[in-house]
């Protein structure tokens, strides 16, 4: 096991693998039980997919897709999209999803999460915490399903979430989102100080160096998309993951 997580985070619109750049323009990439295979080939250690347009369209999780995805995984599989109560997380993990990841639902009543968390176990819930820019530089918190920016605090989200009983975060920086030229690092490090539970960063990984960079400054996992699912300038669509003694090697 790596001292860090590196994990693919894979993302379902219309039940096809798709990959977006800041949250927008959705490119077809291919059959997701494709990618998942090459990635158990590949000796992935964890991987998390998210169905960008359940809770958009306020529709459950495509239960059959997903226990296609967990009948595929070697790896454990962290699923969100379209979550809303206690039920359908337990129908998941009877399908055999190891962590529930939500963010519409949380942020509609944070009770959710405690409800889960209670139901479930602490380690069993990852919130989803997205963030976007302001014409000021400043960080917003930001709703994927309404694409609106929201009043309340980031970082007294973050800490809320946490309080409420998540036991991860997966954060991740709309404006870097499928751009692949480095996550933000002050980012990262404001929330890694903020919460005492791990913190998986996201958006705009492109390198190794970028995934060292980003748990230099306080990660304790990162996720990346596009990073494994393309490759070269021209971003050919490669599904690809990095050797394990690279990995290894950057986390010495």
């Amino acid at each position: 096991m790596l001292k860090h997580r590196v994990i693919p985070c894979l993302l379902i619109r219309n039940g096809v693998l798709v990959k977006t750049q800041m949250f927008t323009n959705p490119k077809y990439l291919g059959d997701p039980i494709n990618a998942i295979r090459i990635f158990n080939e590949k000796e992935v250690d964890e991987l998390v997919v998210l169905d960008i347009t359940a809770s958009k369209s306020n529709c459950e999780p495509d239960y059959a897709l997903i226990e296609q995805f967990a009948g595929e995984c070697f790896m454990p599989l962290a699923y969100g999209g379209g979550i809303q109560n206690v039920e359908q997380a337990r129908r998941l993990f009877a399908l055999g999803v190891e962590k529930v990841c939500l963010q519409t639902a949380a942020l509609r009543d944070l009770s959710i999460i405690t409800c889960l968390a209670e139901q479930f176990g602490n380690q069993s819930i990852i919130a989803s915490v997205d963030v976007k820019k302001n014409w000021l530089g400043k960080f917003d918190l930001y709703s994927s399903s309404s694409g609106k920016k929201l009043k309340q605090d980031w970082c007294d989200y973050l800490m809320s979430v946490v309080q409420a009983g998540a036991g991860e975060i997966l954060l991740n920086c709309v404006d870097r989102d499928g751009m692949m030229l480095g996550m933000d690092l002050e980012l990262i490090s404001k929330a890694a100080r903020s919460v005492s539970v791990p913190v998986v960063a996201v958006g705009g990984a492109g390198s190794l160096d970028d995934v060292k960079a980003a748990v230099d400054a306080g990660a304790s996992a990162v996720a990346a998309g596009s990073m494994f699912v393309f490759y070269g300038k021209h971003r050919a669509v490669l599904i690809n993951y990095p050797k394990r003694k690279d990995l290894e090697e950057i986390f010495i």
